[in-house]
C-alpha cells in the first residue's frame, strides 16, 4: 500500500488519476504523442483543454458570465497579477485587504507596489475569543469589523490559509458593509474544489492548482467578464486576464501537462459525486481528527474552533521535545509530511480531497499509540 501524504502542496493525488496518466504518458488516446509532446494548438490539446473547462464549470456551476483562464506563476504571481489587473478599475486606485495569516499578509505586501492598498481588518494580533486568548491568526476577523472604502477597486480575501489553518467559508454580501460596487477577490488555493462557491458573493476566484486541483504548475483563475479591461499599462500582455481569456488560455504556451492532469482530477470528482459529495466526506474527516486533537491532552490545537480548516490541520506536541521522534515513526509508518510549516513549527496535516477517511484514520490510530507510549 503506498504511504498516506499529509504534505500541504505540491499534495496527493488520487491513485486513479496517476495511474491513467502513467498509462497515457507515451501515447494519449492513440495519438502516437504524450500531451508533453502535443502542440498546444492542435486539435489534441485543445480537445484536453476544452474537457477541463466544461468539467470544472460543471463542478463548481459557474455562471456564463465568468471566464475561466489556466494560467502560470501560482497564486504568488496572482499577489501581483490581481493588483495589475484590477487596480485600475476605480479612479482611485485603491484596494482593500483582510489579513487573516502569512498568505494574505504576502499578497497585501505585493499588492502595495501598484496602488493605495489598506487594510481593511487583521488577526494579526491577540484577542479574547469564547473566553479564551488567541494568538494571532489563529482566528478569522468577523465581517463586522470589516472597514471596506467604497471605493475601492476590489476587497481581497485569502479563505484558507494553509499555513496557520484558518478557514473562512461563508463569503459576505459586501452591500451589508456598504461596498456595493465593490469586488470581491478570493485566494481560494487551499480548498479549491473541497466545497461549493457562491459566484454570486465573490466577482474572482483564483487558485494554484496543487492542492486539490492537479499538480503544480497551473493556475485557475475564474473570474467575472466585467472585470476584464482594465490593466495597468505596465502589465505584462500574458498576465493580463483580457488576452488570456480572448485566446482561451493560450495567449502563450500554456502548462499543457499541468491542465491536462487537472483535468483528470476533475474527472475524477465528477465520478466521486461531485463537489457536494466530497465537501461531506471532507466534513467527516476534519470532524474526526479535530474531535480526537480536542479529547487528547498530548496534543494540542491552536486555531478558534469555529474558524478551523477543513483541508489543513496544525497541531503541537505538548512536549515538543518528542517532535523530532513523533516525525520520524510517523514515517515509519507510513505517514508523510506531517512537520509543520517552518514559520510556527509543530505539525501540521493537510487532508486535502485524495486524502481518504482511510488515511485520516491511520494518522488518528498513530497518534493515539504515540500518545499512549510517551504520556
Amino acid at each position: 500500500m503506498r504511504p498516506w501524504n499529509f504534505s500541504a502542496g505540491p499534495s496527493a493525488l488520487p491513485l486513479e488519476v496517476l495511474q491513467q496518466a502513467a498509462a497515457e504518458m507515451t501515447d494519449w488516446h492513440g495519438s502516437g504523442m504524450s500531451v508533453m509532446e502535443m502542440s498546444h494548438r492542435g486539435r489534441q490539446f485543445t480537445q484536453i483543454r476544452d474537457e477541463a473547462e466544461a468539467d470544472l464549470r460543471e463542478l463548481l456551476a459557474i455562471p456564463t458570465d465568468y471566464e475561466v483562464l489556466f494560467m502560470q506563476g501560482g497564486a504568488t504571481a496572482e499577489n501581483a497579477i490581481v493588483p495589475l489587473n484590477l487596480i485600475a478599475r476605480g479612479r482611485a486606485g485603491k484596494a482593500d485587504y483582510i489579513l487573516s495569516g502569512i498568505w494574505s499578509s504576502k499578497s497585501h505586501k505585493e499588492a502595495q507596489r501598484y496602488g493605495d492598498i489598506a487594510v481593511a481588518a487583521s488577526s494579526g494580533y491577540a484577542t479574547e475569543l469564547d473566553g479564551a486568548t488567541q494568538a494571532p491568526w489563529t482566528w478569522f476577523p468577523s465581517v463586522g469589523s470589516w472597514k471596506v472604502r467604497p471605493d475601492a477597486s476590489y476587497l481581497h480575501l485569502c479563505s484558507n490559509e494553509t499555513i496557520g489553518g484558518v478557514e473562512f467559508p461563508d463569503w459576505p454580501d459586501l452591500a451589508a458593509l456598504g461596498a456595493c460596487d465593490v469586488p470581491l477577490v478570493v485566494d481560494a488555493s487551499s480548498h479549491f474544489l473541497s466545497r461549493s462557491i457562491d459566484f454570486s458573493k465573490a466577482a474572482m476566484v483564483y487558485a494554484g492548482a496543487q492542492k486539490n486541483a492537479g499538480p503544480a504548475g497551473v493556475t485557475v483563475v475564474i473570474i467575472r467578464k466585467d472585470l476584464l479591461g482594465h490593466a495597468l499599462p505596465v502589465c505584462p500582455s500574458a498576465f493580463d486576464y483580457s488576452n488570456v481569456a480572448a485566446a482561451d488560455s493560450m495567449f502563450n504556451t500554456p502548462p499543457t501537462y499541468a491542465i491536462y492532469v487537472a483535468g483528470l482530477v476533475f474527472k475524477w470528482l465528477k465520478k466521486q459525486g461531485g463537489v457536494a459529495a466530497i465537501e461531506a466526506a471532507n466534513m467527516a474527516k476534519a470532524q474526526a481528527l479535530y474531535s480526537y486533537l480536542d479529547s487528547a491532552n498530548f496534543y494540542l490545537s491552536t486555531v478558534h474552533a469555529p474558524d478551523r480548516s477543513r483541508m489543513n490541520v496544525p497541531f503541537f506536541l505538548r512536549d515538543e521535545s518528542l517532535n523530532h521522534e513523533f516525525l520520524a515513526q510517523a514515517d515509519a509508518a507510513g505517514l508523510m509530511q506531517l512537520k509543520g510549516h517552518k514559520s510556527v513549527g509543530g505539525m501540521r496535516a493537510s487532508i486535502y480531497n485524495a486524502v481518504p477517511m482511510e488515511g485520516v484514520q491511520a494518522l488518528i490510530s498513530y497518534m493515539q499509540n504515540f500518545a499512549q507510549r510517551h504520556g
